[in-house]
């Protein structure tokens, strides 16, 4: 690599945590590409529009920065389950892969925040779901978890389907805050709190459904 395409991915990484942290921190359509340009320290102020266009492409390019890791580990979970896990087994295989991932990351991170704040906006949360569109193994995962959710009525199971989706997406941002702001948690680790997750999970897919009234 040259000496201008080395400074030009330095510039690119630069840009890309700067402006995962600023999302993270105060929210996506708060912070401007100007914001950004400048935390990031650059004299261009309109360098992220140059090195990655438009606000939404630069939120894509800070999923993908963390989807091959991610994937990886979702692929790890997803064969030595082989199709024949428990219902446990699969909500394990969509929850360790972020929280193993944040502990790995170390101290502070804020892929947890960035993701909830993404999914909070109505437009930008399509581009998670394009994401996962493309991962082989969390295609697996869900497909394993609503195999093991067909004694469940359909709707029930898609109520209780948003339901864990919401405590994977807004727990671990929870958990990531009080980190990053040193206040206490619950569980003392990543791991731990990884399996409170996955126990709380199972617990409410399985929970009494009460018929209808």
């Amino acid at each position: 690599m040259n000496v201008k395409a080395a400074r030009a991915s330095a510039t690119r990484e630069s840009i890309l945590v700067t402006a995962e942290r600023l999302f993270a921190e105060h929210g996506v359509h708060v912070v401007s590409n100007r914001h950004i340009s400048e935390a990031a320290g650059q004299g261009n102020n309109a360098a992220v529009n140059y090195h990655f266009g438009t606000k939404v492409d630069l939120v894509r390019a800070i999923i993908r920065k963390h989807s091959d890791r991610m994937e990886a580990l979702r692929a790890e979970l997803v064969e030595a389950v082989d199709g024949a896990g428990s219902l446990r087994d699969w909500v394990a295989c969509l929850v360790r892969p972020s929280t193993t991932y944040l502990r790995e990351l170390g101290a502070p991170t804020w892929f947890a925040r960035f993701s909830a704040q993404v999914m909070t906006d109505p437009a930008l949360r399509e581009l998670i779901a394009e994401e996962s569109l493309a991962s082989p193994a969390l295609a697996r995962a869900v497909e394993g978890m609503n195999r093991s959710m067909d004694g469940l009525p359909p709707d029930v199971r898609a109520e209780r389907g948003d339901m864990a989706r919401q405590l994977m997406i807004h727990m671990t941002a929870e958990r990531e805050r009080a980190l990053a702001e040193g206040t206490a948690t619950p569980r003392a680790s990543w791991d731990d709190a990884g399996t409170g997750l996955i126990d709380a999970i199972t617990g409410l897919i399985l929970a009494p459904v009460t018929p209808p009234s």
